[in-house]
């Protein structure tokens, strides 16, 4: 990647409130993973399940799992069917599978279908990436509806509770779990109040489950991205600026290429003495962790 700012064309994706929009919309699109990156079968026919696997770093979450020899269950919104199936294309391009789970993961049923459909199709379960969320900018606290609260807590930390409860009928020792939350959880953001909150719930959720779980050899950590070229950049309204992420001190936005690499990290054996830990790929902003 160049240090150099990308300037971004004014864009604008109606997604509906707190929903992703779709990729192939975007301009530039963002780079799922770099064209010289290797496999080292570090996640030989391991089976991991990803929410949010469509787009963005949940899809390049997937291409990199694939890359390193994982089969995959991606976890989307029914309106995001059109990245799914790209997805699930470039997973397949790797010579791996890619199970597509179209859903919400505020329906409580939903969340334990997902791992029960992934154990049916692969007879196991050995990462889980809980990666899908929402957001929704507003200027005020008294501008957050309860419905957008309930949303957006429902969606982005109970549903993490839900899909691991039952995840961990299956997970073995070795296993991974491995939760995104945001740099947002340690610097704030003023216009993201409900999101950031739910974020630093995610942390104490990751700390305290690793805990929780290390005596069973599973671990749990968390990746805290930065400013990233995902579709919640354009369906949020978020692009004020022809330079979204210049104010990091990189002085650009990351590609979810830059993101992925971490979550291949936890997710293997190089990880072995990792657990209640949070990676920052997020341009060099030095944070509190």
């Amino acid at each position: 990647m160049s240090d150099k700012p990308t300037i971004f064309p004014p864009q604008h994706q109606d997604a509906g409130a707190g929903h992703p929009g779709l990729e192939s919309k975007m301009t530039p699109e963002p780079e799922h993973i770099r064209e010289g990156y290797k496999g080292a079968d570090k996640l030989k026919d391991k089976i991991a399940l990803i929410t949010g696997g469509d787009s963005g770093i949940g899809r390049a979450v997937a291409v990199h799992f694939a890359r390193e020899g994982a089969d995959l269950a991606i976890v989307y919104m029914a309106s995001e069917q059109e990245d799914a199936a790209k997805t699930q294309q470039l997973v397949q391009a790797e010579g791996r599978r890619c199970l597509l789970l179209p859903g919400d993961l505020k329906v409580p049923a939903f969340c334990a279908e997902i791992v029960e459909r992934t154990v049916a199709e692969y007879g196991q379960l050995d990462v889980l990436v809980n990666n899908a969320a929402e957001q929704n900018w507003h200027d005020s606290l008294e501008e957050i509806t309860d419905s957008e609260l309930d949303s957006i807590f429902n969606l982005n930390i109970i549903a993490q509770f839900r899909i691991t409860r039952t995840a961990l009928k299956y997970l073995k020792e070795g296993a991974a779990i491995i939760n995104t939350t945001s740099v947002n959880a340690y610097k704030g953001n003023e216009q993201l109040l409900d999101y950031t909150s739910t974020k630093g719930a995610i942390e104490a959720f990751t700390r305290a489950l690793s805990l929780q779980l290390i005596k069973k050899g599973i671990r749990v950590n968390s990746v805290a991205p930065g400013p990233i070229w995902t579709p919640f950049v354009t369906a949020a309204g978020l692009l004020k600026l022809p330079f979204f992420g210049k104010d990091v001190p990189m002085g650009r936005a990351g590609q979810p290429s830059e993101v992925a690499p971490a979550y291949v990290f936890l997710a293997s054996e190089d990880a072995s003495y990792f657990s209640g830990q949070t990676l920052h790929p997020n341009g060099g902003s030095v944070v509190n962790a």
